[in-house]
């Protein structure tokens, strides 16, 4: 398979694939003989269906899946090889020619990629976060030590004021470590996300929804992610228009004051 890269700027590519012949007819061949394996016929044997008849059937469908086949992997492959950030998913171009799906055929497709560029928060010595000590309150302590006391006299299991006690320290001791660990954890996180500003940002999830940019577009503007002026592209859900955007941006301006400046687009 050919595969050739055209640069179209600094973070967008443009690649087309050459499929030959030669580069999908063993996955189709492996994918016709597992099929002919499990076709139900009537008037034929279970794995004794003619070919012929197992290409006449589902000689389209394999075919397609074959060549999606080498695709995948060469679309893989080219992002492996040269090491790129994408940002989603390779996308059909609007360059791509018309597609004449027959076997023995030659396939040229054509992807747009989009790619970001690398970018690094590094820790320094003027960075801080807050240390935590959690301690119980002695009414706390009391009112988990009778809850213990009564579920093991429910219980019937004898179990000794020492015994009883010292489960009571372990418990809190572990609650409290997984409460401190996870403040600690949000502290440090919060703390990155002020340091990383975006000026460009592209939502483009699968299966996108309109609930998703507003959502996505909140937690951004919240975390104050954003560069000022920075521009956030929508990318793959049809209906997203500058209203959702202008929204979530009039919102963030009402809060942060004019200084909050960015543009919302349908890319």
């Amino acid at each position: 398979m050919k595969s050739t890269k055209k640069q179209i700027d600094a973070l967008n590519i443009e690649l087309t694939l050459e499929v030959e012949k030669g580069d999908y007819e063993e996955i189709e061949r492996k994918k016709l003989a597992q099929r002919r394996k499990t076709a139900d016929f009537k008037g034929f044997r279970k794995g004794m269906v003619p070919e012929s008849l197992i290409r006449r059937v589902y000689g389209d469908q394999i075919l397609s899946e074959s060549v999606n086949e080498v695709i995948s992997g060469g679309l893989q492959s080219f992002i492996e090889e040269n090491k790129l950030n994408v940002l989603g998913e390779p996308l059909g171009s609007e360059n791509q020619p018309e597609v004449e799906w027959k076997d023995g055929n030659d396939f040229t497709f054509v992807f747009d990629i989009a790619t970001y560029p690398e970018f690094s928060v590094e820790a320094g010595k003027d960075d801080t976060v807050v240390k935590y000590t959690i301690s119980a309150s002695a009414k706390e302590k009391s009112e988990m030590l009778e809850n213990l006391k009564k579920y093991y006299a429910e219980k019937k299991e004898e179990k000794t004021d020492e015994e009883i006690e010292k489960e009571l320290e372990e418990r809190l001791v572990s609650e409290y470590a997984q409460q401190s660990e996870w403040r600690l954890s949000k502290d440090i996180r919060d703390h990155f996300v002020e340091k990383t500003k975006f000026d460009l940002v592209f939502l483009d999830p699968p299966y996108a929804q309109k609930d998703f940019y507003r959502e996505s577009l909140s937690y951004l503007l919240d975390k104050d992610m954003l560069a000022e002026g920075a521009v956030v592209m929508a990318v793959g859900v049809e209906g997203v228009d500058e209203d959702l955007g202008r929204e979530a941006v009039d919102l963030h301006q009402r809060a942060a004051g004019d200084g909050a400046a960015h543009e919302f687009g349908e890319a």
